[in-house]
């Protein structure tokens, strides 16, 4: 096996040679075998290992055995220690979730403070073969049945092409000690019933299962690289991005045979759950949506729209004092005194200072806001209506701020000035305020 690890290392990660590798051990069979394979070969290694504490007195066996190993052989050694059970129930994850935000989570800082290149886990075939039917059972989308990559980014798993029989013989045949994992006989978990009990009918059915299993991941993987074309292609044809807002033109959407799939790939990344509302949205009334996490899907006229969820500090009020020239958050704001008006646009206005009440409010409107035009004599209007008028969508109103004198719309930012603060024959002190 070693010749072949050489080989398939010079084939697929050539790029490992002459680099500082960090690798992942637990103590079990799989991960000793990578220790191993790799101190033959000579790369410059560092071992890094967690305890979970989740098995009292024998996580602390792992942890010495790893401990005694690397001080025998010469390698450098860095491990921690997680109470894994009080982060999963802080953050209502499952433990085995918990275990692994926790373990990549120092592997990354490891790896700046160790000055490593890489990350590697000893991950096998047969891993690979049970997380396919794992993914499976929970009716994932192709990509969940591509299995496990062999790198994500600096994230490497050399040993995906051996299976578990193979790695058993290499460390039989080299006299490898290793711990054994007393919660791998459990059936409690889904991967161990899958272990224990379906993959040995498989082999035995068809003693090339593995080989059959290979041959099909690499066929769904060269489907998944077809369907990533794809998506990206029609993306650009559907999608237009507006600042932090993705916007999906319904129309074109329409048009496709199979609009579902291609939102599902559109959207997966960003933790949506709720597939058959989201779908829904298309022939839905305007105003429905649908959240995720950190994320909301809006129905608004003739498009979906993506957009970021607001964070609490966009829903303050801001002061500004009259000695500001200048506002950084959350707009880029100038203030400044000027002789005469000059073209105005969009982004600037120019009002008459002595009519402004100290401290200025900057804050985002409110359904029952009304303010007079600039230009309509002092006929009020509702903000609303205004809206309604320049035709903004859902999300353009959101991102709206107001800029206030006391209780008194000054500028709707951006868009309308408001006729209460112009500069007449009275004025004496011109304020320009403009937005960057």
């Amino acid at each position: 096996m070693l010749k072949q690890f050489q080989n398939h290392l010079s084939h697929q990660f050539p790029f490992l040679e002459g680099k500082k590798l960090l690798l992942a051990v637990s103590g079990g069979l799989d991960s000793m075998v990578l220790v191993h394979l790799f101190q033959q070969l000579g790369y410059e290694i560092v071992v890094l290992h967690c305890n979970f504490q989740l098995r009292g007195v024998e996580s602390f066996g792992d942890q010495q055995f790893i401990q005694e190993y690397t001080s025998q052989n010469g390698i450098p050694f860095s491990f921690t220690q997680f109470d894994t059970e009080a982060f999963a129930k802080d953050y209502k994850l499952s433990t085995q979730l918990a275990a692994r935000e926790l373990r990549y989570s120092w592997f990354y800082e490891q790896l700046e403070i160790q000055k490593g290149d890489y990350i590697l886990t000893a991950h096998h075939a047969d891993d690979n073969l049970e997380t396919f039917f794992i993914n499976l059972s929970r009716g994932t989308g192709l990509d969940g049945l591509t299995g496990i990559p062999a790198q994500n980014d600096i994230v490497i798993r050399p040993l995906l092409a051996f299976t578990r029989q193979e790695i058993e013989e290499y460390a039989t045949q080299n006299k490898l000690v290793w711990r054994e994992d007393s919660s791998n006989a459990s059936d409690k978990y889904l991967r161990n019933k899958i272990r224990h009990h379906l993959i040995p009918v498989l082999k035995e059915l068809n003693p090339n299962f593995m080989n059959s299993f290979e041959k099909t991941q690499a066929y769904l993987q060269e489907s998944q690289e077809l369907v990533d074309d794809a998506t990206i292609m029609v993306y650009q044809q559907v999608a237009k991005e507006k600042g932090d807002d993705i916007y999906f033109d319904i129309n074109q959407l329409l048009k496709l045979p199979n609009y579902t799939s291609y939102l599902y790939q559109w959207l997966k990344e960003f933790d949506f759950t709720a597939w058959e509302d989201i779908y829904d949205l298309v022939t839905n009334q305007s105003g429905k949506y649908v959240f995720a996490p950190q994320f909301r899907l809006i129905k608004d006229r003739d498009y979906l729209i993506l957009s970021p969820l607001k964070l609490a500090k966009d829903m303050q009020e801001f002061l500004i004092e009259s000695s500001e020239s200048k506002v950084n958050f959350p707009l880029n704001m100038l203030f400044y005194n000027v002789t005469e008006i000059s073209d105005t646009s969009n982004s600037a206005i120019f009002v008459d200072q002595d009519k402004l009440q100290f401290p200025l409010v900057l804050r985002r409107w409110n359904e029952g806001d009304v303010f007079q035009p600039f230009g309509m004599g002092g006929r009020s209007k509702k903000v609303s209506k205004l809206f309604k008028d320049e035709k903004l969508s859902l999300i353009e109103k959101e991102n709206v701020w107001l800029l206030c004198s006391e209780s008194q719309v000054v500028w709707i930012v951006g868009i309308r000035q408001d006729e209460r603060f112009k500069i007449d024959s009275k004025t004496k002190k011109i304020l320009k305020i403009a937005i960057e």
